[in-house]
C-alpha cells in the first residue's frame, strides 16, 4: 500500500495535472527534502501511477492513464460502505480495453522482478523432476484447483473429500450430485488443457466456449455466450446485457490477450476481464480460472492452484474491479499465489 506522502503528492497532481516536482515541494506539505520527493516522484513512476512530460527543468507530471486502475486500494476500507452507499461504475465499461488496458503496463518492474524469479525458480526445480514426478505434482495441484476453485463458487466438499472423489471416484456422504460433477468437471478441463496446451492460443471465443462447456457438463447450466441478462450477488454492477455487447467484449478482451507478449499479463487480464464480462449464465469465474492456467501451461509457467486464497477476499477483489475497474487487489491475490505455487508444487 502507499504511504501518507505518496498519497498526498499522489492527489495533488490529481488535482493539479502538469505540475513540476519544485510546486509539489513548496505546496505539498511533506516535511521531507528535496531528494526523497524525487525519490517519492520517482517510485510513483515506476509504478505505473504517473507520467511526465517534457525533460529537465521542464519536466510535468499527471497521473497515468492507468492511474485508477493500479492505485492501491484497501478491501478492508472500501467495503466498510455497504452495496448501496458504494459510488460504482455500475455497467460494464467498453472503454477500459481500448483506452486503458491497452495502453497500461500492469506489473512495476520490482513485481516483475518478482515474478520471473519465481518462475525461473519454477523452471529450475521442474527441470529437476522425472517425468512421473512431475505428473503427480500436476494432479497434486489438480486436486487442490478443483478444490478451491469449486469452493469459491459454494462448493462444500473438503479437500480430503475432493481428493478422494478426484482419485477413487467415492463421493461424500451428506453432498449433493452437482457438487461431486463440479470438481470431476474442473479435473476434465485441467486434463484437458494439460493434454492439448497449444488450444488456448490463439485465444478465441469458441475456444473460452470449449473450455466452459466441460465445466458446466452435466450441470443445470446454458452452454456458449448468453442471450440475456445476469444479475451478480453483493453488488449493483451489471455486466453487457445482450448477446452483440457480449460478443463485442470478449473478441476485444481475445484480442488484447492475443496481442501482450507477457504471459503474466495475460493470465491476470484473463481472470478478471472474464468474470467482469460475464459472458455465460454461470461458471464465468470458473473458466476464468482454468482458461488463465491453460495460459500459463501452453508457455510452461507454473499453474497456480489459488489454495490459499480466502475465498471471501477472493470476491472483494473481484468486486472492486467489477465496481471502480482496479485491479490493485486483486493483482495482489494473482502474485501471492503464483508463488505460493512455485513454493508449494514441483
Amino acid at each position: 500500500m502507499l504511504d501518507s506522502k505518496s498519497k498526498k503528492i499522489l492527489e495533488f497532481i490529481k488535482e493539479n495535472p502538469l505540475v513540476s516536482s519544485k510546486q509539489i515541494y513548496d505546496e505539498v506539505q511533506l516535511n521531507v527534502g528535496y531528494a526523497t520527493l524525487k525519490r517519492i516522484l520517482t517510485k510513483l513512476l515506476s509504478d505505473n501511477l504517473i507520467i511526465t512530460e517534457g525533460k529537465g527543468k521542464g519536466t510535468k507530471y499527471r497521473v497515468s492513464v492507468g492511474f485508477k486502475l493500479l492505485y492501491p486500494v484497501s478491501l478492508s476500507q472500501y467495503f466498510e460502505k455497504e452495496v448501496d452507499e458504494r459510488e460504482i461504475k455500475n455497467s460494464y465499461d467498453f472503454s477500459l480495453i481500448k483506452d486503458v488496458l491497452s495502453n497500461v503496463t500492469l506489473f512495476n518492474p520490482e513485481e516483475l522482478e518478482h515474478l520471473t524469479y519465481l518462475q525461473e525458480t519454477f523452471r529450475r526445480k521442474s527441470r529437476e523432476l522425472t517425468e512421473a514426478c512431475y505428473k503427480k505434482e500436476m494432479e497434486r495441484l489438480a486436486i487442490d484447483l478443483s478444490w478451491k476453485s469449486s469452493q469459491i463458487e459454494g462448493n462444500t466438499y473438503s479437500l480430503l473429500e475432493t481428493e478422494r472423489l478426484l482419485k477413487e471416484k467415492e463421493t461424500a456422504q451428506g453432498k449433493t450430485k452437482d457438487e461431486a460433477t463440479m470438481l470431476l468437471n474442473h479435473k476434465d478441463a485441467l486434463d484437458f488443457i494439460v493434454h492439448n496446451p497449444d488450444y488456448i492460443e490463439p485465444l478465441t471465443i469458441a475456444r473460452i466456449e470449449d473450455i466452459h462447456s466441460i465445466l458446466i457438463k452435466d450441470l443445470d447450466v446454458d452452454r456458449n455466450i448468453r442471450k440475456s441478462r445476469v444479475g451478480i450477488s453483493g453488488t449493483n454492477y451489471k455486466p453487457p446485457d445482450n448477446e452483440y455487447q457480449i460478443k463485442e467484449a470478449i473478441e476485444e478482451m481475445c484480442k488484447l490477450i492475443n496481442q501482450r507478449d507477457l504471459v503474466f499479463e495475460k493470465a491476470l487480464l484473463l481472470l478478471v476481464l472474464l468474470s467482469y464480462i460475464q459472458p455465460f449464465s454461470d461458471g464465468n469465474k470458473r473458466t476464468a480460472r482454468i482458461v488463465s492456467n491453460a495460459i500459463l501451461i501452453k508457455n510452461k509457467y507454473c499453474p497456480i492452484s489459488f489454495r490459499t486464497v480466502d475465498s471471501i477476499e477472493y470476491k472483494k477483489a473481484m468486486l472492486l474491479f467489477y465496481e471502480q475497474n482496479n485491479i490493485s487487489a486483486f493483482k495482489e491475490i494473482f502474485i501471492n499465489q503464483f508463488e505460493f505455487a512455485v513454493n508449494t508444487y514441483f
